[in-house]
């Protein structure tokens, strides 16, 4: 027996699953049948490729091996068959993003469609770089929009570009007094060029009693910062960790003060200061395969992106001056 996609997708559904009788009746087939088949695609492969028992079906090493070729090969064939008829009239384009939390998505996914009515823009969220990278690997997303600090490099595999370098501000309720001094220091420093500026800077060091709210998420984030609390003498107590919104409310009620992107949009109650000396950043990257057919309108999308950047910073009243006193941060530098 030859194998084919199908058998394939049988594997898949199985691991995917995990057990026989549940893989049957997503595929649509009688059990006893799909057993028949697995036996004949294991005979086929020389072995085994599940261990079953009361607990389900597992993956042997042969079928992991499987496995991870089907994952590859199934999306594969999926944008094979997609582009085909995109070509020839009969689909629309597609666009499929994934995304950790950023201020460049919403941006990004109004300008595909904008350009392209007729484009399909579908998103999936993460707080896994590493998940999204794998995802554009096995071709079940076509782009990535990750966030990496410092000079960390971002997963393996791809064709990465750099979008955008952020700041790393230090969010606070308005009423936490060193955000009362910095908004102060700011309205002095005001200009008739500029009627808002941004608010003063904080030194880390003098956070060091604070409790922080975070975001989860894989990468070396928190190394770099407890490295910049070590630099600035002091270790940074037990964290909150939870979403984006958890992390808002703590800070708005005084628990908890969190790092925020400069780009973070300002909300009522909130003061977002940046640290003397900034030293965090954090870089905005979007990734693709490079023998994907996404890497055709790659640069296109990476324009967008910028664009989105941009609209972002411009959406904060104080953001924009400060970055034109910091010019190795934003996209300038970039270009």
């Amino acid at each position: 027996m030859n194998l084919d996609l199908r058998h394939l997708r049988v594997v898949c559904a199985i691991a995917e699953t995990g057990s026989v009788t549940k893989a049957a009746a997503a595929l649509g087939l009688a059990q006893p049948a799909l057993t028949a088949q697995l036996q004949r695609i294991e005979r086929t492969l020389g072995g085994p490729l599940f261990e079953r028992d009361r607990r389900g079906s597992r993956p042997t090493a042969l079928g992991e091996l499987v496995l991870a070729r089907a994952r590859v090969l199934l999306p594969a064939m999926r944008g094979l068959q997609d582009e085909a008829a995109r070509l020839a009239g009969g689909a629309p384009a597609r666009h499929r993003i994934g995304a950790v939390n950023g201020p460049i998505l919403g941006g990004l996914v109004h300008r595909l469609a904008s350009a392209d009515p007729d484009t399909q823009v579908t998103t999936y969220a993460s707080w896994s770089a590493d998940e999204l990278a794998e995802l554009v690997l096995a071709g079940r997303l076509d782009y990535a929009l990750v966030g990496r600090c410092g000079d960390a490099a971002p997963p393996p595999g791809l064709a990465w570009r750099v979008v955008a370098v952020d700041a790393v501000f230090v969010l606070f309720p308005d009423r936490h007094p060193l955000a009362r001094r910095a908004l102060e220091s700011s309205r002095r420093r005001a200009t008739p060029r500029v009627d808002t500026a941004t608010p003063s800077e904080v030194d880390l060091a003098e956070l060091a009693e604070a409790q922080w709210a975070v975001t989860p998420g894989d990468g070396c984030f928190a190394d770099c910062f407890a490295a910049a609390c070590a630099r600035a003498g002091f270790t940074p107590r037990t964290m909150y960790e939870t979403d984006v919104g958890g992390c808002v409310d703590l800070v708005l009620a005084g628990d908890a003060i969190a790092l925020c992107q400069g780009t973070f949009r300002r909300m009522p109650g909130l003061v977002a200061v940046p640290l003397a000396g900034a030293p965090l950043r954090w870089r905005h990257l979007l990734g693709w395969h490079p023998d994907s057919t996404a890497a055709a309108l790659a640069e296109t999308v990476c324009g967008y992106a910028t664009a989105a950047y941009r609209d972002a910073v411009q959406r904060s009243a104080d953001y924009p001056q400060w970055l034109e006193e910091h010019p190795r941060f934003g996209v300038a530098h970039l270009v």
